[in-house]
């Protein structure tokens, strides 16, 4: 019996990081108390839009 699926290598590349730390610091802008509710409805709308380019939801 033999295996027809191909051996996947994903890469993580620099982009990769990037995107991913870009990510996080607006989750933690996301935290700060001191944010309207306007800029934080607008900071989870780029957070939302940047976890679907991600494949994340």
């Amino acid at each position: 019996m033999t295996d027809k699926k191909p051996n996947k290598i994903l890469k993580y590349t620099c982009v990769d990081y990037r995107t991913e730390m870009r990510l996080l610091g607006m989750r933690q802008q996301l935290s700060n108390s001191q944010l309207t509710d306007a800029e934080k409805k607008k900071l989870q709308n780029e957070i939302d839009q940047l976890e679907k380019e991600m494949g994340l939801t």
